[in-house]
């Protein structure tokens, strides 16, 4: 039996239920994380917190208690006895109209939920979106519920027989994932687009550039392919270094290469030494 917390208390997830005229269900006016759970212990919970609270500050919702989400977060876990799972949080506007606007004085709303994962495949097929990344859009960088464009994206990815989408900006920079990050090995230098691409600042990608050497720096969509690119790979919360095989119909002929193994084995060191980077 799984179990969801909502503000405050905890629910059978059959019984768990919100508003039809919460904002988040409305308009996808809200925030989320996802975090992973290994042996019990859900990974990175300070940094996830404090990404959420950026989000929050970003769309002008009122802060989060950060410590009640984070006694949610274990309360779910430990009810639930997720060994390995995943977690997710969602934060958003609360009761509000049937449109745009928002009702000034309705209380946010929180949810918590748990679920188990079975181990996802260490590759994958990416497809280039026909659709751009808008580095400037007033949601950019920020992990909102308006997941539309992702799940459209991603949809499509899937009938062309991929399992990721990778966007470029509008500059035609190489951009992100629906759903991660990515990184190449360029000259034999492992880098991943800046902030400023529009990128999510994933804790991942966060930790892969602070802890196992990795540079911010902008480069063509094309370089993806390019003969300069000797390896690729996706990094996200749930896949860790998910090595590329295929962009588009085009193999990458050192799929899974020194650099990007070397990655996953030190993602997977971190992770064993410290739950809480």
């Amino acid at each position: 039996m799984s179990h969801t917390y909502i503000n405050g208390r905890l629910f059978e997830t059959n019984d768990a239920a919100v508003s039809a005229h919460d904002h988040g269900l409305v308009t996808g006016d809200g925030v989320f994380e996802t975090l992973a759970v290994y042996d019990g212990t859900p990974f990175a919970v300070r940094r996830h917190l404090q990404r959420l609270a950026r989000s929050v500050a970003g769309i002008r919702l009122a802060p989060p208690d950060l410590d009640e989400i984070e006694r949610a977060i274990f309360e779910v876990v430990a009810k639930d006895e997720i060994s390995f799972g995943k977690v997710r949080v969602t934060y958003t506007a609360g009761n509000g109209p049937l449109g745009s606007d928002r009702d000034k004085d309705a209380s946010p709303l929180l949810v918590v939920a748990a679920s188990p994962l079975a181990p996802l495949s260490r590759t994958a097929r990416v497809s280039i979106a026909p659709w751009p990344r808008n580095e400037r859009g007033v949601l950019s960088g920020l992990k909102t519920t308006s997941y539309a464009e992702n799940v459209v994206a991603l949809d499509w990815a899937l009938s062309q027989g991929s399992n990721e989408v990778i966007f470029a900006n509008t500059k035609g920079d190489l951009c992100e994932g629906s759903g991660s990050n990515i990184f190449l090995v360029v000259d034999g230098q492992l880098i991943t687009p800046t902030l400023e691409s529009g990128c999510l600042a994933g804790v991942t990608r966060d930790l892969i550039i602070e802890y196992l050497g990795a540079k911010e720096m902008d480069v063509p969509i094309s370089t993806l392919v390019s003969s300069r690119t000797s390896e690729a790979f996706l990094a996200s919360t749930l896949r860790d270094a998910q090595s590329i095989t295929h962009v588009d119909e085009t193999p990458l002929h050192n799929a899974i290469g020194p650099v990007s193994l070397r990655i996953a084995k030190e993602l997977k060191e971190l992770i064993m030494d410290n739950l809480n980077p």
